[in-house]
């Protein structure tokens, strides 16, 4: 199992970016729920949202509700984070992460202990 997030880089203030998240050996279950985490310098990771790929439904943290966007293609086993209005608060390291025993762990509240299998980070720095 794999996964891979990929897409970050240096944005200004206002700005919009569109990360990626690449999975793979994702077969056992019908559905996996593929979270979104991010982990800003010197705090701890935070959910920022979650789809379920049987059928795509998302869940986000409040915080930061109407500004990220979470859309997955099945087809491609790819799920996406697109970010608008980027504020330098949204300055961190974004990973997406699964769990291999169910999809449970997408729904209203994210839970970073629900999800065991991680990939890499990519890097998002929103600075002027």
């Amino acid at each position: 199992v794999q996964l891979q997030a990929s897409g970050g880089g240096l944005v200004q203030p206002g700005g919009s970016l569109t990360l990626s998240c690449a999975y793979s050996g994702l077969t056992t279950l019908d559905s996996y729920g593929i979270g979104w985490f991010r982990q800003a310098p010197g705090k701890e990771p935070e959910g920022v949202g979650c789809i379920i790929t049987s059928d795509l439904s998302t869940y986000y943290t409040d915080s930061v509700e109407g500004r990220f966007t979470i859309s997955g293609d099945n087809a491609k086993n790819m799920v996406y984070l697109q970010i608008t209005s980027l504020k330098p608060e949204d300055t961190a390291v974004y990973h997406c992460a699964t769990s291999l025993y169910s999809d449970y762990n997408c729904g209203p509240v994210i839970r970073r202990e629900q999800y065991d299998t991680w990939g890499q980070g990519t890097e998002v720095t929103v600075s002027s």
